[in-house]
């Protein structure tokens, strides 16, 4: 099944799998405040569908996102922008409890860069370039880019991408940890689906609380992040697909989780 918005297609892959796809190619798939409620919309509808385990966003071979669309924001203030809460509809990615999996080609910067690091595993095509070139446009990230590039790369990488405004290509960012796979340009939404199936095939309860808890990872204290994980694993002994994954581990079957 596929849907058309006005900036987004909605593409259902075998059930388990929903794919939202960019869809504005004349600018390179600029995110403009329209976009961005689509997608987050679309991304919320797809987090209470019990038919859809995991999502991907992708753009096209040339571009997933090239930033913000310059010509919505060139005559803003710093009052209008603040009136606008425009990164209210970006927090909201991060209460989405599904695996999302951006599948990126081509150019993947500014506000590309940072919705691509919003999500939880990436699959770049290897004409993938990345960057955060804000500063050349005399400001600086406003949706995550300094924070998520910096805990992703480290800071000295991360520091020279921000001053510099230069690019990484596919092979640099996967070193340095930014993504997890590069893959053709012909194959990277094949292998993001493969990704996305090999996660749907797991019992859904342990993949929401371990998305939870690797991402409290990133902010909690050591001791903290410890006790919320334990919190997690022992929440799912009260689930049926804990009793069933360890029942086939010994009956020497393949486990049928019901996601209960």
């Amino acid at each position: 099944m596929t849907t058309k918005l006005g900036n987004i297609v909605t593409v259902s892959s075998d059930g388990a799998v929903g794919v939202l796809a960019l869809n504005r190619p004349d600018v390179l798939n600029a995110l403009n405040r329209e976009l961005m409620q689509e997608l987050v919309t679309e991304l919320e509808r797809m987090d209470r569908d019990d038919a859809v385990k995991a999502i991907i966003i992708t753009g096209n071979d040339q571009a997933f996102a090239a930033g913000a669309d310059i010509k919505e924001m060139a005559d803003e203030s710093a009052v209008s922008l603040l009136l606008k809460r425009q990164f209210d509809v970006w927090d909201r990615i991060g209460g989405i409890a599904k695996p999302i999996i951006a599948a990126v080609s081509g150019h993947v910067l500014g506000g590309g860069c940072e919705l691509m690091m919003s999500c939880d595993l990436v699959v770049a095509s290897d004409t993938a370039r990345f960057g955060q070139p804000e500063i050349r446009l005399g400001v600086m990230p406003g949706a995550g880019g300094t924070q998520r590039l910096t805990r992703a790369v480290g800071l000295r990488k991360a520091m020279e991408l921000l001053l510099t405004g230069d690019t990484m290509p596919a092979e640099e960012a996967l070193r340095c940890g930014l993504i997890n796979k590069v893959a053709p340009v012909e194959l990277y939404l094949q292998e993001a689906l493969k990704l996305a199936h090999r996660i749907t095939a797991q019992p859904p309860l342990a993949v929401r609380l371990i998305k939870q808890a690797v991402r409290k990872a990133e902010d909690l204290p050591l001791a903290e992040g410890l006790d919320y994980e334990r919190q997690c694993f022992h929440l799912l002994f009260a689930s049926e697909d804990q009793k069933e994954g360890m029942r086939a581990f010994q009956e020497k079957r393949s486990p049928q989780f019901e996601g209960r």
